[in-house]
């Protein structure tokens, strides 16, 4: 009953997701003729679509049996409207986001939501290219993540984040996210101790594009080797959709605010929509 449950749920998302975000699912041409035409893209005006990786995913703790307490439903909801066409200086436009992500325990009696994470921003996006060729970008972004709870349960903070990411080649590409917190949550003051202060990735692609492997690492605070790790493989299942099938394997703290201080480890598969230009991270 619950699996059916989920998959009805599941159909219902995707279906909202399509409806409202029909633009960005389009058919993708080439490679090639896709970063070629990007400045072009930039240049139609105020843009509305994907900002981050939108996913719908069911999993559990991996090497362990699965039951209601470790295993769970984890979906992500991420959209950008750029305010601006690439007429500032240096090219660059001005672009608001809202991403939400949302932990949700179906398997357990009345299927509670265990938590929801608000996380609006407004930022400064700069484009770069070379020889006509996209090769990368510079984002300036202030955001705030909240889980909209009170008292005990309450968690808040706010970043001043400078993100970027180039193309090393057309199979390779690798990014980078630094910021400056400012943590105004009165129950998570040692919030750095789990969710760091920068992360850096790299995503690889196939060369006809059918599957990609990304692996991001959040180093948390302190001079050891301590990272967050997060393995994304997806598959795209027809050339002319960025509807993919997806797995993801979360290891370490920070997953979600409630629980920021407390360590996961996840192994959960599912759909996902990317965006037509660029995922952020």
């Amino acid at each position: 009953m619950r699996f059916r449950l989920i998959i009805i749920s599941l159909f219902f998302l995707l279906s909202g997701l399509y409806s409202t975000l029909s633009a960005q699912l389009i058919p993708v041409e080439d490679q090639k003729e896709f970063v070629d035409s990007l400045k072009k893209e930039l240049d139609y005006g105020p843009y509305f679509g994907l900002y981050k990786d939108n996913y719908f995913t069911v999993g559990t703790a991996p090497f362990r049996k699965p039951t209601a307490m470790n295993s769970d439903v984890k979906f992500q909801i991420s959209l950008a409207i750029r305010l601006t066409d690439t007429v500032l200086p240096w090219d660059s436009f001005v672009f608001l986001m809202y991403t939400q992500k949302t932990l949700w325990n179906v398997f357990q009696n009345s299927m509670p939501m265990r938590d929801l994470n608000f996380n609006p921003g407004i930022g400064w996006s700069k484009p770069f290219f070379s020889k006509d060729r996209y090769v990368g970008k510079l984002t300036l972004l202030v955001e705030h993540e909240s889980n909209g709870r009170d008292g005990d349960e309450s968690r808040s903070w706010n970043r001043i984040s400078i993100y970027g990411s180039t193309i090393i080649d057309e199979w390779l590409m690798v990014h980078a996210k630094f910021w400056i917190p400012v943590i105004d949550g009165m129950n998570n003051k040692d919030i750095l101790d789990y969710c760091g202060i920068y992360q850096h990735g790299v995503v690889i692609t196939t060369p006809n594009k059918k599957f990609s492997f990304g692996i991001t690492g959040v180093k948390r605070k302190g001079w050891n080797l301590n990272f967050n790790t997060i393995f994304d493989f997806s598959w795209r299942v027809h050339e002319k959709s960025n509807l993919n099938l997806f797995a993801q394997y979360y290891n370490g703290y920070g997953e979600n605010l409630l629980d920021y201080n407390q360590f996961h480890s996840r192994l959960r598969v599912g759909l996902i929509f990317q965006p037509k230009l660029f995922s952020e991270f």
